[in-house]
């Protein structure tokens, strides 16, 4: 062999070896449209904005991907959520469901049900609401990065409080596992020195029931006399806690934050009761989910970490390791819009 040969050689060698060593590069992967595909959309209760509105947008992609299976959309009542939550996911395996795309609102409660869903060939998607331990589900759909609530909702407080004041949060039920999260995340938040003025009173549940969210934000503020500030992470909870203060005449003494919809926290922000508040596009979510879960329920995408897929009109996701939780997958979303008087209007159109 001669040295040209030789050096060829070891060139050629050289470099398949680099190409050998390097990491494979997954695929992107598109949806096939029109695989057939039985979903069940389930939101924590029936009745409530946000949730209808994810709806619209898991109807959209089910147009879009042609599926001719069906897209049902259902869930209990807001009394029943847990015990109905649980029923519906049995009914759903039971019924052959493709797919179960669920916002939990029964905490570890509905694992068993969710994890024989899955032994009986079901996909279970989460969203808005993750299973916490993650058993049961096989990626959750966040909203927006659940620490960064936190810092958003402390943010608030920080603002409409001028840096000083007695605040009270007022969520939905004892185990929704998302506004826990933010609630912890937000008390994490607090423990910056930046915030070393406000002060976290109390922590009450309305259980996501307008009459009682109601009742329970008035005795917040009969309970607590200097209380300045409620921070409530639910848009049934931030309405009806507005409501309360207006009804009283208290919106100059008491402001309410947090979580909301444009649409029905508009008037509370142009008169000042809620002067922010925040959310993501409930529609998009609906839409993401759809994606994720008819990729999965029709074998186009495995769901482990590291999928990467496109979801039609929002672009390219992947699949990641859920950071605020010790077990479980996410596809993040993102991001959310604080809303004051400069935009809340033109939102809530």
């Amino acid at each position: 062999m001669t040295r040209a040969n030789r050096i060829r050689t070891v060139l050629l060698g050289t470099v398949a070896a680099v190409l050998l060593a390097a990491p494979v590069t997954a695929q992107t992967v598109v949806a096939e449209k029109g695989k057939e595909a039985n979903m069940v959309l389930l939101p924590k209760f029936l009745g409530i904005l946000p949730f209808d509105q994810a709806n619209k947008g898991a109807e959209e992609a089910h147009a879009e991907l042609e599926n001719p299976g069906k897209l049902l959309y259902t869930g209990p009542t807001p009394e029943n959520s847990v015990a109905g939550q649980i029923e519906i996911m049995t009914t759903s395996a039971s019924q052959g469901q493709n797919a179960v795309m669920l916002s939990n609102n029964a905490g570890e409660q509905i694992v068993p049900a969710a994890k024989a869903a899955m032994d009986a060939g079901t996909t279970v998607v989460t969203w808005d609401s993750p299973i916490g331990s993650a058993e049961g589900e096989q990626v959750f759909v966040a909203q927006v990065d659940f620490s960064d609530i936190g810092t958003v909702m402390a943010d608030m407080a920080l603002s409409i409080l001028d840096g000083e004041g007695k605040m009270a949060v007022l969520s939905a039920t004892p185990d929704a596992a998302n506004q826990n999260a933010w609630i912890a995340a937000m008390n994490e938040a607090l423990k910056d020195e930046k915030y070393s003025g406000i002060e976290l009173v109390d922590t009450v549940y309305g259980d996501d029931q307008s009459e009682k969210s109601y009742s329970r934000a008035l005795a917040l503020v009969d309970k607590h006399p200097d209380l300045g500030l409620i921070m409530s992470p639910t848009s049934v909870g931030i309405v009806a806690a507005a409501k309360a203060m207006q009804d009283e005449g208290l919106c100059d003494e008491v402001k309410v934050s947090g979580l909301g919809v444009p649409a029905e926290m508009v008037s509370y922000t142009m008169n000042d009761c809620a002067p922010e508040f925040a959310l993501w596009d409930f529609v998009d979510l609906g839409y993401l989910t759809y994606y994720v879960s008819y990729l999965i329920a029709t074998d186009q995408m495995e769901g482990v970490e590291g999928d990467s897929f496109t979801a039609g009109r929002m672009g390219d996701y992947t699949i990641e390791k859920d950071p605020t939780r010790d077990a479980g997958r996410r596809v993040l979303m993102g991001p959310f819009t604080v809303y004051n008087k400069d935009n809340v209007e033109a939102a809530s159109k």
